[in-house]
């Protein structure tokens, strides 16, 4: 006797919090703030990348300037004069 197709069929829960749109919204949020802090770490001079991305993890979280904060003000300015761009805001 075959017990072929006899176990049930595992099925895929619905989940909301993978499909929210604001969930979507906020983690391209922080991708994006996690390429612009690694683009501004690069071109930072420094001996080794750890180096570079922590000074300008202190000079954003602490000091408010630095080459990401900068692109990020930037990309808020052109979002507020172009409507094309109003999902940064």
């Amino acid at each position: 006797m075959s017990r072929r197709g006899t176990a049930k069929k595992k099925t895929a829960e619905f989940d909301p919090i993978s499909c929210s749109r604001v969930v979507n919204m906020l983690v391209n949020r922080i991708l994006l703030a996690i390429r612009w802090l690694l683009e501004a770490s690069r071109k930072r001079s420094g001996t080794s990348m750890t180096s570079q991305l922590s000074s300008e993890l202190i000079d954003a979280a602490s000091k408010k300037r630095g080459k990401a904060i900068r692109k990020k003000e930037e990309t808020h300015k052109r979002a507020e004069a172009s409507r094309s761009l109003a999902h940064f805001r």
